[in-house]
């Protein structure tokens, strides 16, 4: 058991019992429905899961503390009061039917769960109430007022409902004629979460969303091969195989990682999940302990993770030795994401990593980035991706492109004409080379139909990354235009467009240098392309004002010449 793990779980439940658990109000509740804001009320509802997750923990490691063991039996009560286990963002007021979201679900996994670990220690009114609230919340609405859509869904969210029906069922439901009509549901929904990876194993969604739904997938795998002795195992494919290896292909630097889609640009290992895996399958890097998830990082309190990391983490496995990386130095083309990633270590000492994408505009938790990619150094991003934005009704409802993050104004790919890319899975990326070797990888994309632009022929844009001792990227872009006649094709507009938080510096005409803790110098023909620096912001996905710059390039020459070749060299020179 990692010590140091459960000395911050002590020091939560120690900090959460000084004041009082907070009340999940009714005018709470409605601050969505009226505003379309969701951090309100999901402050508070998280909180009360961390509560009741460090003081269940506290109370199972320190069973002579009467203190913990009466605030878990407190927060078990509060949490099976609860008007509904459902965010107010996925809860269906209009609807007859009970709903079952992400956080309903994991509830009742959670309490199943801590029933079983309390075991006598649970006072039998509690016990019978946690029977019932997850019989009427989970299991009859699921038998009786099914399907649900995330049964057929091929994201996170068929893996973390389903998984946690599942588990949920696995510990409470004792007629075997019903538990097997659960288990028969939870497979299919599994079997569909599967179909929305391809072969390569890459999670579309991002590293977070790995994370989150194969985490739940992995829980769930691992709790019915114990109960069935084996003779139903879901590791056996080589899917999951490489799925269960996308964690360590998409780490740039110790704790960065590739943040397309929606997700955060730095996040901890889940120590237990990682050595789970590794069980499972030899290949799977079980990384250094420096890089674990500390307690705290999970903003939602998760029960299944943070109970796992605590006992499913080995020590040995995690321990630092002088041949342990913190991450090999590889590159990988995953194929049906069209994604090219890859790490460099230098002889200097550093350590660099470029990734590029193709793909289409309708991915799960999508933004329209097709041959958008970034360049980061020791894990700090040079050219960057937003990431994640603040959720609300609107960052799901038709104004999702709008917002910076997730529209193709804030990634790094060209604006032809002031038009952005369009959304909808035909706008696509068609791949025209794909390469890594030792020296060098290549990526080559059509990119032209993202875009829906009628006067758009083509537009190639080609990815040369060359890993000597101070790595070097060359993009280039050629495009072409259907002529409108010489006065319509001189009012052609072409900017191309990155993405970076450090201050881009105009140091000389035909270099701009961006300075973090290295330098990288942007080489550029300066007689036909005018740099233009903006200071922006947006909100975070925490609710926080981020700043950041778009570096444009516009074209300036008195016409746009066909094809236009736009050329751009990125060079480390520290």
């Amino acid at each position: 058991m990692n010590e140091q793990l459960l000395e911050e779980i002590k020091r939560e439940a120690d900090r959460f019992m000084l004041t009082s658990d907070p009340e999940l109000t009714y005018s709470l509740f409605r601050v969505y429905g009226d505003t379309g804001e969701r951090l309100a009320y999901e402050r508070v509802y998280f909180e009360r899961r961390k509560r009741l997750n460090s003081y269940v923990i506290m109370a199972l490691q320190e069973p002579e503390n009467a203190d913990y063991e009466a605030a878990a039996l407190n927060m078990i009560w509060s949490v099976c009061n609860e008007f509904t286990w459902c965010l107010p963002a996925h809860f269906n007021e209009g609807s007859d039917r009970l709903d079952i979201d992400l956080f309903s679900a994991e509830t009742g996994f959670a309490l199943s769960e801590i029933k079983l670990l309390l075991g006598d220690r649970l006072p039998d009114l509690l016990r019978r109430r946690i029977e019932t609230e997850v019989e009427n919340r989970l299991f009859r609405p699921f038998l009786e007022q099914g399907p649900y859509g995330w049964e057929t869904a091929d994201h996170n969210w068929a893996a973390v409902c389903a998984g946690s029906v599942g588990v949920a069922a696995l510990y409470l439901i004792e007629d075997s004629h019903r538990l097997s009509q659960v288990l028969e549901r939870v497979l299919h929904s599994l079997d569909c979460y599967l179909s929305g990876f391809g072969d390569d194993g890459a999670c579309a969604e991002g590293y977070l969303y790995w994370q989150y739904g194969f985490g739940y997938y992995v829980y769930f795998a691992q709790m019915l091969k114990r109960a069935t002795d084996g003779e139903i195992n879901l590791f056996t494919s080589n899917k999951v195989k490489e799925i269960a290896l996308f964690q360590q292909k998409c780490f740039t630097g110790s704790s960065t990682v590739v943040n397309f889609s929606d997700s955060r640009p730095e996040s901890g290992i889940f120590m237990g999940l990682s050595c789970c895996l590794h069980q499972e399958f030899a290949e799977v890097i079980v990384p250094d302990a420096s890089l674990r998830a500390e307690y705290s990082a999970d903003h939602c309190g998760r029960w299944a993770p943070a109970i796992r990391n605590l006992l499913w983490a080995k020590e040995e496995w995690m321990k630092t030795t002088e041949s342990k990386t913190i991450w090999p130095a590889e590159s990988y083309y995953l194929s049906d994401v069209q994604w090219l990633l890859s790490r460099h270590a230098s002889e200097n000492g550093g350590n660099y990593s470029f990734a590029a994408k193709g793909g289409h505009n309708e991915e799960p938790h999508n933004h329209n980035d097709v041959g958008h990619f970034i360049v980061h150094a020791d894990g700090q991003a040079y050219l960057a991706d937003l990431g994640s934005g603040k959720y609300t009704a609107k960052y799901f409802g038709p104004e999702r492109y709008s917002i910076w993050c997730n529209g193709s104004q804030g990634h790094s790919v060209p604006i032809i004409d002031g038009s952005h890319q369009q959304n909808g899975a035909v706008f696509r990326a068609a791949v025209m080379e794909a390469s890594t070797n030792a020296c060098m990888d290549k990526l080559a994309l059509e990119i032209s139909s993202a875009y829906g632009h009628s006067k758009l022929e083509r537009l190639e844009r080609r990815f040369l990354w060359e890993k000597d001792k101070l790595p070097r990227l060359t993009l280039t872009d050629t495009i072409w235009m259907m002529s409108n006649g010489e006065e319509a094709d001189a009012e052609r507009q072409v900017t191309e467009r990155f993405i970076t938080f450090l201050v881009p510096e105009l140091a000389e005409e035909g270099r701009v240098i961006l300075t973090g803790q290295r330098q990288l110098f942007i080489n550029y023909d300066h007689q036909v392309w005018k740099p233009v620096v903006t200071a922006r912001s947006d909100i975070d996905h925490y609710g926080v004002e981020r700043f950041w710059y778009t570096l444009d390039f516009e074209w300036r020459a008195a016409a746009v010449e066909v094809p236009l070749i736009a050329n751009f060299i990125f060079q480390f020179e520290s």
